[in-house]
């Protein structure tokens, strides 16, 4: 057995998951494989539970993106009692997702993927992090992140009675409203968000765009995926989070099908492989074709750039003028550039900011008119939205008396798991050679995966909760040359 080197601290990402990387007789990279090692269990311990307790279990699967579960899990509910929320409650729903949608995002910047950046991919891995930013930042900008995530939190606090696992979800409404004392801060808090939005891209094109050594990385071909793209649109087919049809275009950007989300089973399908416990996805109508990319493929991919990719452009001005910048310097739509997710992610938190305005100026967000009572057991309901890692589609059924015979969850990693490997290829054959591997290397390929900013814990569960990453370097023969392990 080759040489074993521990890494500290543990890799950026929620889950366990190991990459298993084959060399060839030259010592450069043959295949590779990202690998999920847990067992999934949600699913099934939820059948036989009442329905309605849905949106309060499920946020509990993960602690950085529980609102997204809640969400759907409430439009699902929607759907089982046959009942349409009401204007005000739509609003109330919608406001909390994009409190979310700020805090997640800025999440995944700041703490986990921006040190790649901010700090640098080779930079030594004890300062590769949250500390190693705010030493480049300075504590004033640290101070602005902590402020913002925490008025975010308490816009979902407020209406979900908790941050990290919100229980406000009800079929045809929302547990409580919102007074106009408190709208006014909530428009407040919108201001702020919109603000340090605005921040957060520039500070991204000063330390990323501004650098020819990093923009050639965004740009660089070991990052680039060709493959479909899904993401929810509007009426207008401009990106939204909360509602709407799913909408897929092919790797030159046209379109492919657009649909409802009760319909996802006509158009996705998933697939199962013996060496990961993520269930893959796949476009139905073109089956599976395996770990390939372009046009020969089936493959898709979601998450903010994918949402970007298959849109005709964003839902606010400010933000279209982003993304009009983001096309204009990427020079194609849809970007390939898997390195592009991080910019995607920072204009969509913009988006999600600029609506929190609309929605705090709403006369209808005080009504009183909070839920829509007129419920009937339909016994089917699928609840879909766009997780801050992708599309998320919570699916139920039950029997006369309101008890889950079925559930079933595609959540945004699975989309991307396929994917996701193709990238941890490209990058690691084009990174690591004569079988040396060396750790800023090695961070290069973890960049691949980190800027879809998996939750494995979403879409798999086992006992007992630790975070190991391994990457096992074998040759042809299936012999381990180097074993990179963290946390094991």
């Amino acid at each position: 057995m080759g040489k074993r080197i521990s890494i500290n601290p543990v890799t950026r990402l929620e889950g366990h998951g190991k990459i298993d990387i084959f060399l060839d007789d030259k010592g450069d990279v043959e295949d590779a494989y990202f690998q999920v090692t847990e067992l999934r269990g949600f699913e099934r311990f939820c059948i036989g539970r009442p329905v309605e307790e849905m949106p309060r279990i499920v946020p509990n699967i993960c602690g950085v993106c529980p609102t997204p579960h809640n969400m759907a899990s409430t439009k699902a509910l929607d759907k089982v009692y046959g009942v349409e929320p009401t204007a005000t409650a739509k609003l109330v729903r919608q406001l909390q997702y994009n409190a979310f949608y700020v805090e997640d995002h800025f999440i995944h910047f700041f703490f986990l993927g921006g040190p790649d950046f901010v700090v640098g991919p080779d930079a030594n891995p004890a300062e590769r992090n949250i500390l190693g930013v705010i030493q480049k930042v300075g504590l004033e900008i640290a101070g602005k992140v902590i402020e913002v995530r925490k008025r975010c939190r308490d816009i979902m606090r407020l209406l979900g009675s908790k941050a990290p696992h919100p229980e406000g979800g009800l079929p045809g409404g929302v547990p409580r409203g919102v007074t106009e004392e408190e709208r006014t801060v909530i428009k407040g808090t919108a201001d702020y968000a919109v603000e340090f939005s605005k921040f957060a891209l520039q500070l991204f094109k000063q330390v990323v765009l501004q650098n020819p050594k990093y923009l050639d990385l965004v740009l660089d071909d070991a990052y680039s995926l060709n493959t479909y793209y899904m993401g929810m649109v509007d009426e207008n087919k401009c990106v939204n989070f909360y509602d709407g049809n799913l909408r897929v275009v092919n790797p030159e950007g046209k379109e492919r099908a657009l649909f409802d989300p009760q319909y996802y089973t006509d158009h996705i399908a998933e697939w199962v492989e013996p060496w990961t416990y993520i269930r893959l996805t796949y476009l139905k109508v073109l089956g599976w074709q395996g770990l390939k990319e372009g046009f020969g493929s089936s493959l898709y991919r979601v998450g903010p750039l994918a949402r970007l990719n298959a849109s005709k452009g964003m839902a606010t001005p400010a933000a279209q003028a982003e993304y009009e910048e983001m096309y204009a310097t990427l020079g194609m739509k849809p970007a390939h550039h898997t390195l592009a997710f991080h910019w995607a992610r920072l204009i969509e938190a913009l988006q999600a900011a600029e609506d929190m305005q609309r929605i705090a100026d709403d006369p209808l967000l005080t009504s009183k008119d909070t839920r829509n009572m007129n419920l009937r057991l339909t016994k089917k309901g699928i609840g879909c939205v766009e997780a801050a890692r992708g599309t998320l589609i919570h699916h139920y059924e039950t029997d006369d008396k309101g008890l889950l015979t079925k559930a079933n969850l595609i959540v945004a990693t699975q989309h991307n798991a396929a994917p996701i490997c193709l990238s941890v290829k490209k990058a690691a054959q084009a990174f690591v050679k004569g079988g040396e591997p060396k750790e800023g290397l090695l961070n290069m390929v973890e960049m691949a995966f980190r800027a879809y900013d998996p939750c494995l814990g979403c879409a798999t569960h086992t006992l007992p909760g630790k975070m190991p990453l391994e990457v096992v370097l074998r040759d042809r023969q299936g012999n381990v040359i180097h074993r990179i392990s963290r946390d094991i």
